[in-house]
């Protein structure tokens, strides 16, 4: 586990951490959840690399199963009680690593319950390297769900609290970030209706989502791949924060910006080595 020195969480997301995950273990929260496994693992299989960072409002270590990539760790929010392996604990909106040291990053709903999406797509891509893939998974307005969604806001209750961005705005976010969208997906064609009866009854939804290859499922999920490194460091204050090592699977891999030491670990220190006082050891 790797525990942040800066403010570990989003007001916004702790506050809602419990409630999202109550509703994620319901019936319906599961059968949304399980299709969207099922598209990531279409898709994580082309997410190469070594680093690959998850930044979901659920601890899912299985999400990105399907990725060869060899060190695959996530972001927690706060710490609170036992945390998976292979957990970073941090602010989405203020990550505490170095520009461009992860191959792949995984966005799942973090955009629908960040307190600032644009800031926290900024910090996925600002670490992200030239020609690393971005995957995100949001809320759909243009569904079912987003018709419901217009019913239930008030009442301030996940996950219609979300943001449920326009799949058509996360492009034009990404495209002023310099990244390239791939891919586009959308699924559960379905009503948010916790009825089992009436779900089953729905069926046909899906079939008529897939075949038509619609974009109006509950959720959209788009694939991207970071063009330069440009765009997402300008106005950065990445430098005046403290920044994990990073494991590395061969010393061969060190020079793409890390230092390596002898247990074969990538140090990627922006600014010189912090002693245990908190001082620039002088080791660097």
């Amino acid at each position: 586990m790797l525990v942040s020195t800066t403010n570990p969480s989003s007001p916004s997301l702790a506050k809602l951490r419990q409630p999202i995950k109550q509703w994620f273990e319901t019936e319906l929260g599961q059968q949304l959840l399980a299709t969207e496994q099922q598209l990531l693992d279409q898709v994580t299989p082309r997410l190469f690399g070594y680093h690959l960072l998850q930044i979901s409002v659920l601890d899912l270590p299985d999400l990105t199963r399907g990725s060869p990539a060899g060190h695959r760790f996530m972001l927690a929010a706060e710490m609170d009680g036992e945390l998976a392996p292979n957990t970073l604990v941090g602010d989405m909106e203020s990550l505490p690593l170095a520009n461009e040291c992860i191959d792949a990053v995984v966005l799942h709903h973090a955009l629908d319950f960040a307190q600032s999406p644009h800031d926290a797509l900024r910090e996925a891509i600002r670490v992200l390297r030239p020609g690393g893939r971005l995957i995100i998974i949001g809320f759909n307005p243009h569904s079912f769900w987003g018709l419901h969604r217009l019913w239930k806001r008030k009442s301030k209750q996940v996950p219609w609290v979300g943001h449920f961005m326009a799949r058509r705005r996360m492009h034009d976010w990404l495209k002023l970030l310099e990244m390239k969208s791939e891919r586009a997906d959308s699924g559960f064609f379905r009503p948010p209706w916790h009825s089992s009866r009436w779900m089953d009854r729905m069926q046909f939804c899906e079939r008529w989502g897939q075949r038509s290859h619609s974009l109006n499922g509950a959720f959209w999920m788009l694939t991207a791949c970071k063009e330069t490194g440009a765009a997402a460091t300008v106005g950065q204050s990445w430098k005046r924060r403290f920044v994990f090592p990073l494991p590395v699977a061969q010393s061969s891999r060190v020079g793409r910006g890390g230092v390596a030491d002898k247990a074969g670990t990538a140090r990627i220190y922006p600014f010189p080595r912090l002693s245990s006082s908190g001082t620039p050891s002088k080791d660097r």
